[in-house]
């Protein structure tokens, strides 16, 4: 709306200036043909006069006209100018709004959805299957573990896999040990998700890691929630081991941000992002500096907004948190050309 109406100004300030020009010369034209006039008046002698005078008064007509013309263009460039510089913070600030409010749409659907994420681990650890392998460590119970951790990887396939870890750090099953043959008997003792999980106070709380390449997991893209094991479930039973569950990041981020409600020119001239706590850019829709960029967003202390830098427009909103979901300080993030008129 707001682009047709500065591109109607633009167009009647074209016609006009148009038509102004088109006065100018016919009163140009006209003023010749007065002076004409008058010449010839002048050689008629007493006989042109009365036309002489017809002549110079349609010579200042002319005058007079060129002169209303001009004023007309001087007032019409001077509102059209204004008008521009108006319409073009007018349209800067309809865009910038609606990107952000964009980029906060993004970022609320990521948190809802790695809300759910942390009430899995907190369930899942509490099966009896995950209790029963570590504190009765048996070939069976390891089985046992691994088919009930299978059965959960059909039915929920935002997962890449699911670890079982012992009090030293020892995974003893897995979820798809089939695809990730070298997970069972990794040492995780000194990975965050695991060490952040053994410090957990009850079966209430949990922990989550930044968005990071795991190498077992084939170098895939995961967001990893972890909680303490405790014996028989229990929300205050003795701590045993860990759960890690590992959410399949990428493909999960790049359907979000291919949700995100731009036209396909709007798209065409824009970069979607995820970032993380300091910025680091998580997803991307061009695919480009994924957990390897860190861009340079200017918030000044905002929780969200908008600005220009570099003939772009950047627009940011940081994670609202979802229910008990506090999020870890990701942002939606939009960077589109501005286009020129």
């Amino acid at each position: 709306m707001q682009d047709d109406i500065l591109r109607l100004a633009y167009e009647v300030s074209r016609i006009t200036e148009e038509k102004v020009d088109r006065i100018d010369r016919v009163m140009k034209q006209t003023g010749m043909l007065a002076i004409n006039a008058r010449l010839e008046a002048a050689r008629a002698g007493d006989a042109g006069r009365a036309f002489s005078v017809v002549a110079q008064e349609l010579g200042a007509l002319a005058a007079s006209i060129s002169g209303i013309g001009g004023e007309l263009r001087s007032a019409i460039a001077s509102n059209i100018a204004s008008l521009r510089t108006a319409g073009s913070q007018m349209l800067v600030d309809f865009k910038g709004t609606r990107h952000t409010d964009l980029a906060r749409s993004a970022v609320e659907i990521i948190d809802r959805n790695l809300y759910e994420r942390s009430c899995d681990v907190r369930w899942w650890a509490t099966d009896s299957s995950v209790t029963d392998a570590l504190e009765s460590p048996s070939a069976a119970h390891a089985a046992d573990a691994t088919e009930r951790l299978a059965t959960i990887l059909r039915s929920y396939t935002v997962y890449l896999d699911l670890w079982i870890a012992d009090s030293h750090g020892r995974v003893i099953a897995t979820g798809r040990p089939d695809r990730y043959p070298h997970a069972t008997g990794q040492d995780v003792s000194k990975e965050d998700w695991f060490r952040a999980a053994m410090g957990t106070q009850t079966g209430d709380d949990f922990r989550v890691c930044d968005i990071s390449t795991n190498p077992v997991l084939g170098n895939a893209q995961v967001a990893t929630y972890s909680t303490a094991v405790r014996a028989g479930g229990r929300t205050r039973g003795t701590v045993i081991g860990a759960l890690g569950i590992f959410f399949d990041w990428a493909p999960q981020a790049a359907a979000i941000l291919d949700g995100i409600g731009l036209s396909p020119a709007e798209r065409a001239t824009s970069r979607l992002m995820l970032l993380d706590a300091g910025h680091r850019i998580i997803a991307a829709s061009d695919g480009e500096g994924i957990c390897t960029e860190t861009y340079p967003l200017q918030t000044e202390r905002r929780e969200s907004g908008y600005y220009q830098h570099n003939g772009k427009l950047i627009a940011f909103a940081l994670t609202p948190g979802y229910e008990t979901y506090r999020g870890l300080g990701w942002l939606g993030c939009i960077e589109s050309e501005m286009q020129d008129d």
